[in-house]
């Protein structure tokens, strides 16, 4: 099996992001973005995916922190692409559904070469720390519109805001990890009765 890494350099007049992914790694992630709540669950994300993740983001904070979180979720979307490249032998479709304390989160992915994202959550609070919330539903879109994938996320219960996105990041990663790993019993063969998933 050929190693499923990418490398994705983004470069624009609002930010700078360079990021290494390795589908199969161990969990380890290296993730500077200047927004402390955003890098905390890109952790998350990293370590129950099982990826690997090395991530330096500039951006206008100064500003607010929008396009830094739009724009990882662009570049991560594009290194998932290229790292599934024609995605042979994948699982391809997965859930999870993931507990934090008082919170409950479901996410299910497609990666079929749809891009498409559909986010329920409510948050209490407009920001957790220095991430605004009704940037985490923009996050996936960006991630799922650029990976040309289908993510279905939602929060089905809990009080406290950090907990629901931190389910929700969790389920995702699970979702992810299920999705991306490779069935021997397929060895290799395109998992679409179309011969081909085009991104």
């Amino acid at each position: 099996m050929s190693e499923r890494k990418a490398h994705v350099e983004r470069e624009t007049g609002e930010t700078s992001i360079i990021l290494n992914l390795n589908l199969d790694g161990q969990g380890l992630a290296d993730v500077h973005t200047g927004v402390g709540f955003f890098d905390h669950m890109l952790c998350a994300l990293t370590r129950h995916a099982l990826f690997d993740l090395n991530l330096r983001a500039e951006g206008d904070l100064h500003i607010e922190e929008h396009h830094t979180v739009e724009d990882v979720g662009i570049a991560l979307g594009s290194a998932l692409a290229e790292a599934l490249g024609d995605c042979a032998g994948i699982q391809r479709m997965a859930h999870a559904v993931v507990p934090l304390d008082e919170a409950l989160a479901m996410v299910a992915v497609d990666l079929g070469g749809r891009g498409c994202a559909v986010v329920e959550a409510d948050f209490d609070t407009p920001r957790i720390g220095e991430l605004g919330t009704d940037l985490i539903w923009h996050f996936i879109e960006s991630l799922a519109h650029s990976a040309h994938i289908t993510i279905h996320a939602r929060v089905l219960a809990g009080r406290n805001d950090h907990h629901k996105a931190e389910a929700m990041f969790k389920a995702l990663a699970r979702a992810l990890r299920e999705a991306t790993r490779i069935e021997p019993r397929i060895a290799g063969q395109i998992p679409s009765t179309k011969g081909v998933i085009k991104v």
